[in-house]
């Protein structure tokens, strides 16, 4: 992939992190990516919601990878490191940033595709999730509900760390899931 795109891919997920989709300007992108402004319909002849699209995306599969990476023998031990990994991101969340997928989840530009990206992207790391899961012990429906019990404290730290500019909120949480983890057994 070309390293112009490549770098207002990283300067969009960037931008939705910190001002979500409304707050993602050309602008923005065009400055910290250091490419010439001609340069966005060169990459992203879609405009903003293609730029947006593919940045998410793009972020999705990052995070994806963090999580299939994830160690642990048991249910206890994987959620334990899940929280561990995502811990720095909702430390961002506390200091104003947030989640560039969820950006566009919650975004008010009611563009059917971004929700598309957002709704594939979730579902992605809930199968990744639930299989790492599986792989310590859980059978799958149980694997499946605490993937999906992760992810939704995940994103509900980024809002609260966001309001509270503090992880207080996901620290507690993350002990009380990972002791329910404990108690699922594998």
């Amino acid at each position: 992939m070309n390293s112009t795109r490549i770098r207002m891919i990283d300067a969009a997920i960037e931008g939705l992190r910190r001002g979500g989709v409304a707050g993602t300007s050309f602008s923005e992108i065009v400055q910290a990516s250091g490419a010439a402004r001609g340069a966005i319909y060169h990459h992203f002849p879609g405009g903003k919601t293609q730029l947006v699209a593919e940045a998410a995306a793009a972020n999705g599969e990052q995070v994806r990878a963090v999580f299939a990476a994830l160690s642990g023998e048991t249910p206890a031990q994987l959620v334990q490191s899940f929280f561990e990994q995502v811990r720095p991101a909702v430390e961002v969340s506390a200091c104003g940033g947030g989640c560039a997928v969820a950006a566009v989840a919650v975004g008010d530009s009611g563009d059917p595709e971004l929700r598309e990206v957002a709704h594939a992207t979730f579902t992605a790391w809930i199968e990744t999730l639930t299989e790492r899961l599986k792989a310590a012990g859980l059978r799958e429906k149980d694997a499946r509900d605490l993937a999906t019990t992760m992810l939704a404290i995940l994103e509900g730290a980024h809002v609260l760390a966001r309001a509270a500019a503090s992880t207080v909120p996901f620290d507690q949480t993350a002990r009380t899931i990972v002791e329910l983890a404990g108690s699922l057994g594998g």
